[in-house]
This record gives C-alpha cells, sequence and structure tokens, in this order.
C-alpha cells in the first residue's frame, strides 16, 4: 500500500504519520506541496503542524498549495484520505470535509490526552475498532472547536457521520470531557462517501506502549485493511 504524506511548510507531524504508516506495513513517501501527482498511490495523509503559521485562519493558506488540487481529484475515487489536526483544518478549508475549526472555548492551546468514543466502525477507518470503545489520543491544537450551521450538524448527525467524540472515561458526554468547546463534542467526521475522515485528535502518537497509549494503531490497520484484496 502506498501512502503519500503531504508536508506543507510549518507541518511538524508529518514524520509521526510516516512512521505510523510504516508501522501498519504502508509504503509511505512525503509529498512536498508543492509537488504534483498522487494517481500511484493508495492513501493520502494529511499531518498536523502549523501549516504557513497558520496567518489568516488555519489552514487557509496551504488550501491553495498545487498538491490540493490533486488531494481533491484524489478524494473523489473513493480512496482513503485521512487529515489529522491542520490536516482536519485544511480538509474543511477546501471543502473535502463541511465546518470550520474555530479558537477553542478556552483562547487557550490546549496539549493532553482525551478520551474519545468510537461511533462508527463501519468505515475505512475504524473497522477494527468496537462500537463504543473508549480510547485514549493527545490532542495539540489552538483552533480544535468545530462547528458547522444547523442544517450542516443535523446532515452529519442523520447521515451517522461523526465518527469519534469527545467523552468521559466511562464513555459519556460531557462538557467537562470536551477540551475544546466542539459542538455536540465532535472529534472527527467523514465526507458523505466515508473515505476522508478529518480528526483533530493525533492517533499516530499513541501507538506504541511507550507513548502512553496504542489506542491509534487500529485506525491505522483498518485503513491499511480497507485497501486490501478481499
Amino acid at each position: 500500500m502506498k501512502v503519500a504524506v503531504i508536508t506543507f511548510p510549518g507541518s511538524n507531524c508529518d514524520y509521526d504519520l510516516f512512521k505510523a504508516a510504516q508501522q501498519v506495513g504502508g509504503d509511505a513517501k512525503f509529498i512536498w506541496h508543492r509537488e504534483r501527482g498522487l494517481e500511484n498511490y493508495d492513501a493520502v495523509l494529511l499531518p498536523g503542524g502549523f501549516s504557513y503559521g497558520d496567518y489568516l485562519r488555519a489552514g487557509a493558506i496551504a488550501r491553495m498549495s498545487p498538491i490540493m488540487e490533486d488531494v481533491i481529484a484524489f478524494a473523489k475515487t473513493g480512496r482513503p484520505v485521512l487529515g489529522i489536526c491542520n490536516g482536519f483544518q485544511i480538509l474543511c478549508e477546501s471543502g473535502l470535509l463541511p465546518g470550520a475549526l474555530m479558537h477553542n472555548i478556552s483562547l487557550k492551546f490546549e496539549s493532553k490526552d482525551v478520551m474519545l468514543r468510537v461511533d462508527r466502525t463501519d468505515t475505512m477507518f475504524t473497522k477494527d475498532y468496537k462500537t463504543g470503545q473508549v480510547l485514549r489520543i493527545p490532542i495539540a491544537h489552538g483552533e480544535g472547536n468545530y462547528g458547522a450551521d444547523n442544517e450542516t450538524l443535523k446532515a452529519l448527525e442523520d447521515q451517522g457521520r461523526v465518527v469519534f467524540r469527545y467523552v468521559d472515561r466511562d464513555g459519556e458526554l460531557s462538557d467537562e470531557a470536551n477540551p475544546n468547546g466542539s459542538w455536540n463534542n465532535i472529534a472527527g467526521i467523514t465526507n458523505a462517501t466515508g473515505n476522508v475522515l478529518g480528526m483533530m485528535p493525533h492517533p499516530e502518537r499513541a501507538m506504541e506502549k511507550l507513548l502512553g497509549s496504542t489506542d491509534g494503531l487500529a485506525l491505522f490497520t483498518s485503513m491499511v485493511g480497507s485497501m486490501q484484496p478481499s
């Protein structure tokens, strides 16, 4: 499985994603934002960081990079596209996912472990999890407060496109468990066809016991497994 890790000026989680892809058997390669051509890849990953210093808005300038035209075309083929943290912001800015990521309700940068509940296991990113499973995954962001208009939020809920939510250790929704004020405790969503996932938490930082959690591993094994011949 050939995996493209897109790197923008200011990306700082690209090596983490590269290693995560390799750890599950992916043949990973860095793709600089000015390069073109993704047709020979099986999956595309957009890493976290501060692309272009988050000027204007997080992800607002990165979406205009030459490679994003190819990412959009790639997504239309049904192959997996994963955006984590700043990658999620870029996916929203590019129109591949609805809504926007705003400043955290605390107006502070939040860096800590959070608990996530897996609400969907019928996606190419979550099939190796169990519905309702609670994960411990790190966050590190200043603009992770997901919001959208009421019509979009209703569509996301009605269509089952909310994949991850912030919860407490018992898997229950609460304001205290929500680190950024994200509406409906949303931590990760997919597009209508389910092949594009954006999430603020960092599963690539939860791949080894040494780092405190292996709860992110199943996301990457799910993605790789979904691309294997049946």
